[in-house]
């Protein structure tokens, strides 16, 4: 290798260059590169400060930028396309930092799926309307989010710009390449001197928190914690990490009149926030940043994170899983998948049952679900109606179904249902009350481990079981293990039944027993009741929970 340095000994950067002598081009390089510095040896609006590797790309933006230098027509031109064309500008004229890399300063050289999120977010800008970014770790999303917004800054007269987040040090700190702000002044101090605002100085124009274009009055703007919004309008508002505030409602209205242009970007974590709420709520327009989209990972990569990690971050940060970014979620959400439309022979060979969950707040769903043997093969919810009329109504739609045995929660409201198949007219109709708050039932969980050494209470024990068996379903379809239809399930397409299943978090308390999360604490996540789930959850106890737990019994 031969280290080629020149200092032009003058008040503008130093370049360097380092190529390979032995490379069949290496004169060509040599050619070239001379030619460039004996140009900018006069040309005092260069300004780059660049590690080149052993690539054209560094090669290719100064030649082009000797053209912009030679013709203020090519000049012209090419400003006027740069204000239309973002991705083009980052691509063509931006550097990125990568300490992982040597050398650490980089062409931002953005790849397919980069260049799309730059023209969504033009889209959206455009639009004046809201978005939300869904990312993997490692994407360059917020670097993007900056390079537009340098781009608005630059090009767009008198464009203001706002970032917020969790914490001022994710914002701005000064020297720290991760903070927001610190790459913008990257992207800013790499950029050809043409390029920037007549007299721009990153000293005095980017100071803390504030970036400032005194030519056409354009800014960049930060802010932290859960006064963010509050610092008037914007022209787009990028909310980093929004996954993770500690009090998303208060951001929310304070950034409710900000901006027309509110971008959340952000990993998973977890579904008890309004990230979650937005990212799914299909009102706005989402943008997905999946680690196949960069080229630079791979399969071996992938199975290296999967080696090397918390399975809880690989959820969060790469796999973007909303149900197993959570710690002790009890169903996980790649498992369960595993059991929609799930087919087998065998599967739906035994007796139909049923599981009614009963609403006991004005505002949740009575909820019927029916498998025959070990298959769903019917769901049904509803809200009108009080609880004889809504024990009535199962009672019709399991004849419908030729379902003569029926699960239901006899706490609370479920007396009213006990009442009601008390009658003469239900004695075609098996009705057993579940209390899922009593003790565990009797016999062994595992060799040398009883069921009331396991678990709290009948509930957490029913959930435990479901658990094992969506487990089995995922082992049996992977070919991991091989089961009988009896030990697996197959569940319809619901959607808000699967996002039911898999949001009870459990607990291990003292004495190694098991409890599931009361519907208070899920309450206050922000998650309504899980009916859908708990009448699958009742259906399944059948044949668990036998005559022990029957009150009356008309057969």
């Amino acid at each position: 290798m031969l280290l080629f340095v020149c200092d032009l000994l003058c008040d503008y950067n130093a370049v360097l260059y380092r190529w390979n002598i032995y490379d069949r081009n290496a004169l060509n390089y040599f050619i070239i590169v001379c030619e460039i510095l004996f140009f900018m040896s006069s040309q005092k609006e260069i300004n780059f400060k660049i590690v080149c590797p052993d690539n054209f790309i560094l090669i290719k933006r100064q030649r082009l930028l000797l053209s912009f230098l030679s013709s203020l027509e090519v000049k012209y031109a090419a400003m006027l396309h740069y204000k239309n064309h973002p991705a083009d500008f980052i691509n063509d004229w931006m550097m990125t930092y990568d300490p992982r890399s040597q050398p650490a300063m980089l062409p931002f050289s953005i790849w397919e799926r980069q260049k799309e999120y730059i023209k969504w977010l033009q889209e959206r800008y455009i639009r004046k309307e809201d978005g939300l970014v869904e990312k993997c770790r490692d994407v360059g999303a917020t670097y993007l989010s900056m390079a537009f917004s340098i781009w608005l800054f630059l090009f767009h007269e008198g464009s203001k710009v706002s970032f917020g987040s969790r914490k001022e040090a994710l914002v701005d700190r000064v020297g720290d390449p991760d903070s927001i702000f610190e790459k913008g002044r990257i992207l800013l101090r790499y950029l050809p001197k043409i390029f920037l605002p007549k007299g721009f100085e990153i000293d005095k124009s980017c100071t803390f928190m504030k970036f400032i274009n005194h030519s056409n009055n354009a800014t960049i703007t930060g802010e932290a914690g859960d006064n963010i919004g509050r610092g008037g309008r914007s022209s787009i508002y990028f909310k980093d990490e929004s996954a993770y505030y500690e009090r998303p409602l208060l951001i929310e209205s304070a950034l409710s009149m900000n901006s027309d242009v509110k971008i959340d970007l952000s990993t998973p974590n977890g579904i008890g926030n309004p990230f979650y709420d937005k990212r799914h709520g299909g009102r706005i327009p989402v943008f997905v940043f999946d680690w196949r989209d960069d080229p630079r990972k791979s399969l071996i990569w992938y199975e290296h994170q999967k080696d090397t990690l918390d399975p809880i971050i690989v959820a969060q940060e790469i796999d973007r899983d909303y149900f197993t970014s959570v710690e002790n979620i009890c169903v996980v959400n790649e498992y369960l998948q595993a059991t929609i439309d799930f087919e087998m022979e065998g599967l739906d060979g035994g007796e139909v049952v049923g599981g009614l969950d009963v609403a006991d707040e004005g505002g949740d769903e009575n909820c019927l679900f029916i498998r025959k043997g070990t298959k769903q093969i019917h769901l049904s919810y509803w809200k009108e109606g009080n609880t004889g009329q809504s024990a009535r109504k199962a009672a019709f739609i399991c004849k419908e179904h030729s379902c003569k045995t029926l699960m239901y929660d006899n706490i609370g409201v479920g007396a009213g249902v006990k009442s009601e198949y008390s009658n003469e007219e239900y004695k075609w109709l098996t009705a057993i009350g579940v209390n899922t708050g009593k003790e565990p039932t009797l016999g062994e969980y595992c060799p040398g481990k009883k069921n009331a050494d396991m678990f709290y209470n009948l509930k957490a024990q029913l959930w435990w079981l479901l658990r094992r068996r969506i487990e089995r379903t995922y082992e049996h379809r992977n070919k991991l293990k091989i089961y009988q239809p009896d030990e697996l399930m197959s569940l319809q397409n619901d959607k808000q039944m699967i996002n039911e299943l898999c949001r009870p978090k459990y607990e291990i308390r003292a004495g190694g027993k098991i409890i599931m999360e009361s519907k208070e604490k899920m309450r206050a996540r922000g998650i309504k009741s899980p009916n859908r789930a708990d009448s699958c959850i009742l259906c399944y106890a059948y044949p668990l929970v036998l005559p022990r737990e029957i009150r009356f019994r008309s057969v």
